[in-house]
């Protein structure tokens, strides 16, 4: 990782980094509270990095909850990054060891910087992935851990705190809907989630959502790559 490449990162990942303190923050707090101290919220951001996940992890771990119950609750909430995964497959191919950091790392967040950022000229692209990845990862362990420092030196009321995750998810979300070339997509994603809602309710809406999404997007493959490869070359000189 040389310079170039790290500021190159840097200045991309910046909406991440002020996100990942307030919620890596919110995260430590709740922790702390359900009174587990900051080792624990190092190595839950280090080994877990799964924000929603992690939020999840708080109550169990306050409740007591069975092994069991813990695995398929995490399967359920993070099964999403199984198709993140499966999406990037082309663009980390040729990187790897790397290539299982970068699975792993696969945030929200994450996943939407790579989705659309480009490195700039001169700066190796697998590289620029993997820097973006890290630094991520970085500051969500930093937010973590001075959020449950924290927490146990002045002491927090964290009612409310987690909807920073969903807030900083929105500002994302509304940057990449305006640097989108096609809307599709994303109307894709909305009307299968509210179908999902509607038919099965909120509970179980995660898993049908992801597999009408999946269908749609794999119908339309062909149009939206017509689509892109034609803005693509309105674009060239």
């Amino acid at each position: 990782m040389n310079r170039k490449t790290l500021a190159a990162a840097f200045h991309v990942t910046i909406p991440v980094l002020m996100g990942y303190l307030a919620i890596g923050m919110a995260f430590g707090l709740m922790l702390q509270s359900a009174g587990y101290g900051v080792g624990w919220a190092f190595l839950m951001s280090l080994t877990i990095y799964a924000g929603s996940g992690q939020y999840l992890g708080v109550s169990l771990l306050a409740t007591g909850a069975p092994l069991t119950q813990v695995a398929f609750l995490t399967l359920m909430i993070n099964f999403r990054h199984l198709v993140y995964g499966l999406s990037m497959l082309e663009k980390f191919r040729g990187m790897g060891a790397r290539k299982l950091y970068m699975m792993f790392s696969l945030t929200d967040e994450t996943y939407a910087l790579l989705s659309s950022a480009q490195p700039p000229q001169g700066v190796e692209e697998h590289a620029f992935y993997f820097t973006v990845a890290l630094l991520d990862h970085s500051y969500w362990i930093a937010g973590s851990v001075v959020g449950s420092l924290a927490g146990a030196a002045l002491g927090f009321d964290t009612t409310g705190v987690d909807f920073a995750m969903t807030a900083l998810f929105l500002v994302i979300a509304v940057g990449q809907w305006k640097a989108a070339g096609s809307r599709l997509p994303a109307l894709l994603g909305g009307v299968a989630t509210l179908l999902s809602l509607w038919v099965v309710g909120a509970e179980d809406m995660l898993l049908p959502a992801l597999g009408l999404i999946i269908i749609a997007l794999a119908a339309l493959r062909p149009r939206l790559e017509q689509r892109e490869e034609k803005e693509h070359q309105e674009v060239l000189p």
